[in-house]
Parts: structure tokens; sequence; C-alpha cells
């Protein structure tokens, strides 16, 4: 027992060092966490399931490239209000395909806030609210949003809806679920009616006179005056006829 305990007492004091050595070790072998990457709108939307019309339009108006672009280079972040499928199936029959390509990636950008807003953000927030739709066509695109007990809701000015599950919270990408398409005026507002055709001026609403025509006054005139005179030369024949006969009898 004795001859053990130098032993022992060389390990008791070594023990801090080989456990600080033996620590350093790990810490250096162990790979490093991979860092995080950019936020995945697709993604979060996919696994929350029930926006596949919503993936659908993000892919086909390449809207979301856009997103992952401006995501990767913007310190403002973004927040985007994703419509369920149920919205989309809702809205009136043909409401999607009566759009063209422009008004399709418009109504899509209306529904993306160029800023990333927490729900204490929206509950305070200036309104209206500029969208990435705004300027697009010189359109204003702006939504409101207002409180009630703790609740956000948001309008287009034509629908109004709440704000419901936040499928991400975390900066620099905030995703709510809506469950109704917000429609914009600037779209599906009344048109302002189109300018009527300037006026014609006052002369373009007089008949155009026709040609002289040669049964007009004109020509009766002519026709008088030539009678009158083959009226008279024949008088005068006539005249100088009796009078020879005159003198022949004399």
């Amino acid at each position: 027992m004795a001859s053990s305990s130098p032993f022992v007492f060389i390990l008791l004091v070594l023990s801090p060092f080989l456990f600080s050595l033996t620590s350093q070790v790990y810490a250096q072998g162990a790979p490093a966490p991979a860092p995080k990457g950019p936020a995945n709108l697709t993604g979060i939307l996919d696994k929350a399931g029930q926006f596949t019309t919503l993936i659908r339009l993000l892919t086909s108006t390449q809207i979301s490239n856009q997103i992952k672009n401006q995501l990767n280079s913007s310190d403002q972040g973004l927040t985007v209000l994703a419509p369920t499928d149920n919205a989309f199936n809702n809205l009136k029959a043909g409401t999607l395909n009566d759009l063209n390509t422009q008004e399709q990636v418009e109504l899509i950008l209306y529904h993306v806030l160029p800023k990333f807003y927490s729900v204490a953000d929206l509950l305070s927030v200036s309104n209206p609210v500029r969208t990435q739709a705004t300027g697009q066509d010189g359109g204003q695109f702006g939504l409101n949003f207002t409180s009630s007990a703790n609740q956000v809701n948001v309008s287009s000015g034509i629908v109004t809806t709440q704000l419901n599950n936040a499928l991400s919270k975390d900066f620099p990408l905030a995703v709510y679920q809506v469950d109704k398409v917000l429609l914009p005026l600037d779209i599906f507002g009344p048109k302002p009616p189109k300018s009527s055709p300037s006026p014609s001026s006052p002369g373009d609403d007089k008949p155009k006179k026709a040609p002289a025509a040669t049964s007009g006054p004109s020509a009766s005139k002519d026709t008088d005056a030539s009678g009158s005179i083959a009226m008279n030369v024949g008088l005068s024949g006539m005249l100088v006829l009796i009078g020879s006969m005159c003198i022949g009898l004399f």
C-alpha cells in the first residue's frame, strides 16, 4: 500500500494538466457547427403544408429567387403574408386566370413587405405600409394594419383578414399565415373612365359643298340665255322675209 502512494500522488498532481490537455485535443478535433444558411421561403411553406398554390405562383413568377437574393443582400429582412390554398380556392372563379403576367407578379409582391416586422411592430406600424409591389406601374399597393386585443388585422381596401400562425418569426424572414388573398385596389378596384376622343373642330361638322352640277341654277341661266338669242334671231329673219315679199308686190 505504501509503495503505491507515490504513484497516486503523481496522478493527483498531474490530473488537472491531463484534463486540460484532453479538453483541448477534443475541442480541436470536434467539427465546428455549420453556419446557418439563409432563410428558405418555399421550404418553410412546404414544411407547413396547405400553401401549394402560393409556392407555385412564387416559382412561376420567379419571385422566390428574388426573395432569396434580397435576403442574402439586405440587412432589412422581409415579411411575407402567406395565403393558404383555401384562401385561393375561395376567390371568384377565373380571378387568377384573368390576370396577365405583370398583374400576377404585382399580386404576389403585394403580400411581401420590404422589411422584417414582428407582431409587436405590426401592432404599432404607421399606415399605409409599403409592399414590394409599391411603385409597380405607378401604383400605391399599400396595406393598412390595425390591432384588436393583440390580434393584428390587415386590409387591402377590398379584403380584410387576420394574421394567424407565424410560420417564421426569426430575423431576417417573418412569415405569417393569412386566410384570405389580399386583393389590391390598384388591380381589383374600380377603373378610372377612359378618356373620350377629342371633339372635332366646328368646321368638320359642316357638310362639304358638292361640286357644281351641269343641271344646277347656273346651267339653267345659260340655257335661258341661249334660247332668248335663238328666238331673237328667228324673229329678225321673219321680218326680213316679209319685207322682201312686200317690195316684190309693188
